[in-house]
């Protein structure tokens, strides 16, 4: 351990139970108390029983609303008057700008420009003056440091605050008082706001919780940082929200002392998670809010026959995005399909190929001929045929049923 981490070990946290208790009373009615539900079919699924906390039913539709009203309810007058700045990937920016917009505060955010659109046309309908600056959020964080002095504002931090931590808080406070029987919660983890908030809370109200914080395999800086690790951190991941290269000051300082764990994720998880939330509960989440049953789908003994507290942070995921992922959930399950038929080219070919898929009842969604960009010979084609299947097993009795009427075919995966 080096001499700096000895010294943070040795000094109390910089925020404490009654700070959230006192940020509780002071956001208390202009903040949604979510509900916390029992999920059965993802408890059957999954071996423990699980309790989701809907953050994203909050009026921005993400969590982060809490904290930016603790500390925008803290500001002085002459700081209210001049404006706030931040910078965020997009559920901190709405929730300033909602509730800066409610107090009379100006409000400046800067936004990398890979925000998902959803993000910055909600941030500036709730009247942000929004600037998009550079692919990451360590690109817009810096830009907004520079206009926080040449302006004169005030900057509020998305993690690394300790009013905004005390603010996200009061999730934990609200899920265990709702559901104490809760042992363990999986939190996801960016810069670390949340789960320095909600980690303190849960530690003073039941001191034996399990806590585990959760991160994308893209983007492990705190991962990194609690295991000595250096496993690379960029990428285009699903879970923007939480795509943070750089720990907290002070959120690394929580985490350290109060994770048991933290866990990585995959992309093709955190898709999971996103789809299965929508079928089986019927509500939508982006990629960061869906970190929490991602590492349960990935590390199942840990937590088997654990009472589960998840928290869905947010729903702020772009439409055509939400589309994509749906998809390529149906392509991994069977229930969609991409062939890739040989054929000669002759009268009657493709009459042949779709009385087949005919006598298997499998529904014939786009046809697509290749003579010329391939390697058969000039009297063969190529024919790629997107399908819709029940399930996997009835995918393998169409693919069996067109060799044995002596086609070559082979699937086109998805990753």
């Amino acid at each position: 351990m080096t001499s700096l981490a000895k010294i943070e070990s040795a000094l109390p946290l910089p925020v404490t139970v009654d700070d959230i208790l006192a940020a509780r009373t002071r956001i208390a009615g202009s903040i949604v108390k979510t509900p916390t539900l029992i999920s059965q079919t993802l408890s059957d699924m999954l071996g423990c029983k699980i309790y989701l906390k809907f953050e994203n039913l909050q009026f921005t539709a993400a969590y982060k609303e809490r904290g930016a009203l603790n500390r925008l309810l803290q500001l002085d007058e002459a700081s209210k008057s001049k404006g706030v700045i931040a910078a965020s990937a997009g559920n901190h920016a709405q929730g300033l700008a909602y509730h800066g917009k409610r107090l009379g505060v100006p409000v400046t955010i800067v936004m990398p420009t890979t925000t998902p659109i959803v993000k910055v046309t909600q941030t500036r309908g709730h009247g942000a003056t929004v600037v998009q600056y550079g692919e990451k959020f360590d690109d817009a964080y810096a830009h907004a440091r520079l206009l926080e002095v040449e302006q004169g504002l005030t900057f509020i931090h998305p993690f690394d605050e300790p009013d905004i931590m005390a603010g996200q808080g009061t999730v934990a406070l609200e899920i265990l008082e709702d559901a104490p029987e809760i042992d363990t919660l999986v939190i996801p983890i960016g810069g670390g706001g949340l789960f320095s908030g909600m980690a303190t809370a849960a530690r003073a109200m039941k001191p034996d919780i399990r806590l585990y914080g959760v991160q994308a395999e893209l983007y492990p800086s705190m991962y990194d940082f609690l295991k000595g690790a250096d496993l690379p951190c960029d990428g285009d991941t699903l879970a923007e929200g939480i795509a943070v290269r750089q720990p907290g000051d002070l959120t690394r300082r929580f985490v350290e002392r109060l994770a048991d764990d933290v866990l990585l994720v995959t992309e093709r998880r955190l898709e999971e998670a996103v789809s299965l939330l929508l079928q089986i509960e019927k509500t939508v989440v982006e990629g960061a809010g869906a970190a929490g049953l991602a590492a349960l789908l990935t590390h199942r003994e840990t937590f088997a026959g654990r009472n589960v507290g998840l928290v869905l942070t947010g729903g702020n995921i772009d439409t055509r995005l939400l589309a994509n992922v749906l998809l390529r959930d149906l392509a991994r399950s069977g229930r969609l399909a991409r062939l890739r038929i040989i054929l000669q080219d002759r009268p009657g070919a493709l009459f042949h190929v779709a009385r087949i898929f005919d006598q298997e009842a499998v529904n014939i969604l786009e046809l697509a001929h290749q003579r010329i960009f391939t390697n058969l010979p000039a009297k063969g084609l190529s024919l790629d045929v997107e399908c819709e299947t029940r399930d996997r097993a009835h995918l393998q009795r169409l693919i069996a049923a067109l060799g044995e009427a002596g086609y070559e075919v082979a699937p086109i995966e998805v990753a």
